[in-house]
């Protein structure tokens, strides 16, 4: 009987220890002091922001031509090669030159005897239906003559590179192809695909900058020559012809480029880019405001254009406002901060 007793005393002592260990434990995780953040803030400012949009596009001759006569016929002599830069007017190629030649001598012919009947009508020698009558014949024949020349002696119409010989000296011209293919490329031209939410907002001399792939580190300047009238039902993009002087002749057809058009300015609240944080599994885009208490509120925010180390804020901040941008790993809305 007194050894139950004392077990029981000696449960009862073990009780009252745990407990009282409990209590303390207890309060001493309740004495713990809550570890305020560090932070870095700065102040959303506002200016101006170019309204630029890059478009992707090719640049093109600004114009094209193939030379060729309009009937068949052996070609006399090739003045030019691939890769020439030819002047306007400049010969590039002789057809057979019988019939030009054969003409040549009868417009002589009829040049004589016009100018003979002229004579002869001003002294009233000649009827003024027969004068009349040969005058039409030798203008018929002078003009057809012309174009037995032009088609005979092909001469580039345009300043430019020879980018096409489809011939040689010899062949026979059948009509297939044009014997030379030359391209201007001062100025040259890019059509570019502006969005149609864009549409308004474009005007015919409106500057343009434009980089390429293959000329690294120069920009080159150009003007909006064109609007096409036109939307694209699927693309929802209209043309945009942009002319560049391309003086130097850098520049060629078929280079890849990147044309830069500016749709004007907007006055918007810039904040570093640093104090931008995604929320995770979505799109949204939100800051950390501080408060008067030292406190920061979480604002979501509409981004606009990203530039260097900088992103516009179209929606969502006002200028002034104190921003978050170190620190906001530790943060969660309405919690205080201890600003550096």
């Amino acid at each position: 009987m007194r050894s139950r007793f004392i077990a029981v005393l000696a449960l009862a002592a073990a009780v009252s220890c745990s407990g009282n260990g409990g209590k303390k434990q207890a309060s001493s995780v309740q004495g713990l002091t809550p570890v305020t953040p560090n932070v870095e803030v700065a102040v959303a400012q506002s200016r101006d922001v170019p309204q630029e949009s890059v478009y992707a596009s090719t640049v093109e001759a600004y114009a094209v031509n193939n030379i060729m006569p309009q009937t068949g016929g052996r070609i006399r002599k090739i003045n030019a090669e691939v890769g020439d830069y030819v002047s306007k007017g400049q010969v590039l190629a002789e057809m057979d030159r019988l019939q030009m030649e054969q003409l040549e001598l009868q417009i002589k012919n009829d040049e004589a005897e016009y100018e003979r009947l002229k004579t002869l009508y001003a002294q009233g020698g000649v009827a003024q239906s027969d004068f009349e009558a040969a005058e039409l014949g030798y203008k018929v024949r002078k003009s057809n003559y012309q174009n037995v020349k032009e088609n005979t002696i092909l001469r580039s119409p345009i300043t430019g590179y020879v980018s096409a010989r489809n011939f040689d000296q010899g062949d026979m011209f059948s009509m297939a192809a044009p014997i030379f293919t030359v391209q201007q490329v001062t100025p040259v031209k890019l059509l570019v695909g502006v969005s149609e939410s864009e549409y308004t907002k474009v005007k015919k001399g409106d500057s343009v900058s434009l980089t390429a792939d293959a000329i690294p580190g120069r920009t080159f300047s150009g003007k909006v020559e064109r609007l096409y009238p036109t939307i694209d039902a699927t693309t929802h993009t209209f043309k945009v012809e942009v002319v560049v002087a391309n003086t130097d002749r850098v520049l060629r057809p078929g280079m890849y480029a990147r044309v830069v058009i500016n749709f004007g300015n907007r006055r918007s609240v810039i904040v570093p880019d640093m104090a931008i944080v995604k929320q995770e599994g979505t799109g949204t885009r939100f800051i950390y405001v501080l408060n008067e208490d030292s406190t920061v509120s979480y604002l979501p925010i509409t981004l606009g254009r990203h530039m260097g180390t900088e992103y516009e804020v179209v929606a969502g901040l006002e200028p002034g406002s104190t921003i978050v941008v170190k620190g906001q790993s530790a943060l969660k809305d309405g919690i205080k901060v201890n600003v550096l």
